[in-house]
């Protein structure tokens, strides 16, 4: 019996949009890690609903991970320039109402990763942090098992 790539009969997407309430911590974090997993292989993109400041946060633990977010700029669903993805990955409850909207129009699959809005932590400063970490970790894995194929 012949040993197949279970990935071979899944078409795999070229382009990828993350999308949270705010553009702010879970989809730039996301997009972040896709991106360095990726490399140019697949176009990722991340938005919000609205749009926020970048949560410092979100660079100090990201660069933990040598990866750099200074450079990210939040936007919003209406701000993208690209608006042709395979698969938008919503991250917040508001990200996958919107998300569904946009299939009226855009023929792509959607979806939905339930993840921590971190920014309701309360606590000193290394308990935010760890919050923090323990998304970016989250994230981490699951990105790992939904795009495997990459490795």
């Amino acid at each position: 019996m012949a040993v197949t790539d279970p990935f071979a009969t899944i078409q795999q997407p070229s382009a990828v949009l993350f999308a949270c309430s705010m553009n702010a911590v879970r989809s730039p974090m996301a997009e972040g890690i896709l991106k360095t997993m990726a490399g140019t292989r697949i176009y990722v993109d991340s938005c919000g609903v609205g749009t926020g400041d970048l949560d410092p946060f979100v660079i100090e633990v990201m660069g933990e991970i040598g990866i750099d977010m200074g450079r990210h700029r939040p936007k919003s669903f209406d701000m993208l320039e690209d608006g042709f993805f395979d698969v938008i990955i919503s991250l917040s409850p508001e990200a996958q109402h919107r998300a569904i909207e946009l299939t009226r129009t855009m023929a792509c699959d959607i979806e939905y990763w339930p993840t921590l809005d971190v920014t309701m932590i309360e606590g000193n400063r290394e308990t935010r942090l760890d919050a923090y970490r323990a998304v970016r970790d989250s994230l981490v894995q699951r990105i790992r098992q939904r795009f495997a194929y990459l490795d």
